[in-house]
């Protein structure tokens, strides 16, 4: 006898038929709309509840339908996505991550998503399945190909990153013609011309972090515990975003955190980060008050701050929002909410990546001192006792300095992921080598990896040696006995392309100013508690690299002349 009358059996079958119906619609026009998720994934099902009453009690119809449906529905996604004919099945990664992107934002959860990826291409090659339809790339030929100007447009993760803005980021923007438009005010801000009016603000705060760390631990520092410079490097560099992009208002590197402004930051990047892999979310983060709420808190913050510097209308200070704000009278009037998104931009940008870098910068230097003692040496010989190693005269010039930064942001990129891109729907798909991309297939082209890879950099891919820049400036053939490999175009800490960084040059003339000044005036060594295994696997990676404490003893130098290797 079976289980379930023969009317039954047809009603289940409707029900399981529907459910491959929503899975296709799913697949297809990939909804992320609330609204479109309730009546597919709970009206329908209750519907369907209706043909089981006339031989079911309700409170077994109600269970047998959705349980039906949903096991259906469950079933024909997993079963797709890991079959032979799923456009990506030909592309090697872990099973749960064929399945689904919950596991990478778990793993993202956790800030370990760079080396996690690292281990994946490892493991599996230069093209790694690490979603659904989602792949890693660690083949620098993709650089120029997903990136460039005839690449990619930018991938879905900013659906729920910035799910909270009511316009997008620059940094958001996928269409190429948008974004050109949207960028152009910060084009102005930044170009060469514009630094120079920018530098004054870069040298005044630079002088203050010297002159703070100088005056830290000047008088026995051996009673004071040891400074913690990435603290201070974070400080630095929001005062100056505040200085540059609202005309003033912080000082941190006077008053500490008072505000606890920074940990807001970093606690709206996890969120903001974690939400980045399942973009549709997004709306219910903008739906659901408790969703997101550190991100919602963060861009309060950032709107009450834009807000404020644009009831200062027009100013005589050529800073950063004179010219997102069109306060230069170069575009028509720009809507609020453009210049609103682009302020939330240049608190996060603006801070995070500079202050990430420069505590990298000293890690290193301070675990290699003899790379330490010849930078010293160069800023000794190109800023005499008594002159400014503020000025920026010299610093585009200073071989070793610039080497030193590279290395760092090669070992340990701001934006360690890279950015994501898609291939566009309508598009034929994208080829890269002998590889092929179907249209809708998200990519990351992996810049953690890249940086590391033997291939494109070595000796000692994994080891910070500022030499390996000199020697492919001299056009070295091989070092210490071995074949030098050395990939600029491997090399892309600023992204690249028509979506790069518009505040390199900004960020270049930073970090050279606050690294050769700090080497020119103090003294630093690490802290006998410092470890630095514990240090490096604290870099989290929450899209931008956050740092852990670097615990250093800080001594005004006795200037004593030295001289270059």
């Amino acid at each position: 006898m079976p289980m379930f009358p023969l009317a039954n059996e047809r009603a289940l079958l409707t029900i399981a038929g529907v459910a491959l119906i929503v899975h296709f619609v799913f697949k297809r026009y990939e909804p992320h709309r609330l609204t479109v998720h309730a009546l597919l994934l709970l009206a329908t099902p209750s519907l369907l509840v209706l043909p089981l009453l006339d031989h079911l009690p309700a409170t077994k119809a109600v269970p047998v339908a959705l349980v039906t449906f949903w096991i259906t529905l469950i079933c024909s996604v997993a079963l797709y996505r890991l079959s032979p004919w799923h456009p990506l099945a030909r592309y090697p990664g872990p099973l749960l991550l064929r399945l689904s992107k919950l596991r990478m934002a778990w793993i993202s959860r956790a800030g370990r998503r760079h080396i996690y990826t690292q281990g994946l291409h490892r493991r599996y090659g230069d093209i790694v399945r690490v979603g659904p339809n989602e792949v890693s790339i660690n083949n620098p030929a993709a650089i120029q190909a997903f990136m460039g100007t005839s690449g990619l447009h930018k991938g879905p993760q900013w659906h729920a990153r910035t799910a909270t803005q009511s316009v997008q980021p620059l940094i958001a923007i996928s269409d190429p013609k948008e974004h050109l438009r949207r960028r152009k005010p910060w084009n102005r801000a930044l170009n060469v011309a514009s630094l120079k009016d920018l530098e004054p603000f870069v040298a005044a705060r630079a002088e203050q972090l010297v002159s703070r760390l100088a005056a830290s631990q000047s008088q026995n520092p051996s009673s004071k515990p040891p400074t913690n410079l990435a603290k201070w490097f974070s400080w630095f560099a929001y005062d100056l975003m505040s200085d540059m992009a609202f005309g003033g208002g912080s000082e941190m590197l006077l008053n500490g955190d008072e505000g606890s402004v920074w940990s807001l930051l970093e606690v709206g990047l996890v969120n903001s980060d974690t939400f980045g892999h399942l973009p549709w979310m997004a709306d219910y983060i903008r739906t659901f008050p408790g969703l997101g709420a550190k991100m919602k808190e963060m861009r309060s913050f950032c709107i009450q701050r834009t807000l404020e510097r644009v009831k200062l209308g027009n100013t005589s200070r050529k800073d950063l929002f004179y010219y997102l704000n069109n306060e230069d009278g170069f575009e028509h009037p720009r809507p609020l909410p453009e210049v609103v998104a682009d302020g939330t931009l240049a608190i996060v940008a603006g801070s995070d990546t500079t202050s990430s870098v420069l505590s990298n910068i000293f890690y290193c230097l301070l675990t290699h001192p003899e790379a330490y003692t010849r930078l010293r040496a160069e800023v000794d010989s190109y800023y005499p006792s008594g002159e400014d190693a503020l000025n920026t005269k010299h610093h585009a010039n200073m071989p070793y300095l610039n080497a030193v930064i590279n290395e760092a942001m090669r070992l340990f990129p701001p934006v360690s992921d890279g950015s994501q891109r898609v291939v566009p729907i309508g598009s034929g798909g994208k080829i890269l080598e002998d590889s092929y991309l179907p249209e809708g297939t998200i990519t990351t082209v992996h810049m953690y990896s890249i940086h590391r890879d033997s291939r494109n950099f070595s000796p000692l891919p994994d080891s910070f040696w500022p030499e390996r820049w000199i020697h492919a400036a001299a056009d070295d053939k091989s070092v210490i006995g071995m074949k030098l490999v050395h990939n600029t175009a491997a090399f892309f800490p600023f992204s690249f392309g028509p979506g790069n960084c518009p505040g390199k040059g900004l960020a270049m003339q930073e970090l050279r100013m606050v690294v050769s000044g700090i080497i020119q005036r103090v003294d630093l060594s690490l802290d006998n508690s410092f470890d630095p295994v514990a240090y490096e696997n604290g870099l989290l990676d929450y899209f931008i690299l956050t740092r852990p404490p670097l615990p250093v003893i800080v001594r005004q130098r006795e200037h004593k002349q030295t001289t270059l290797q």
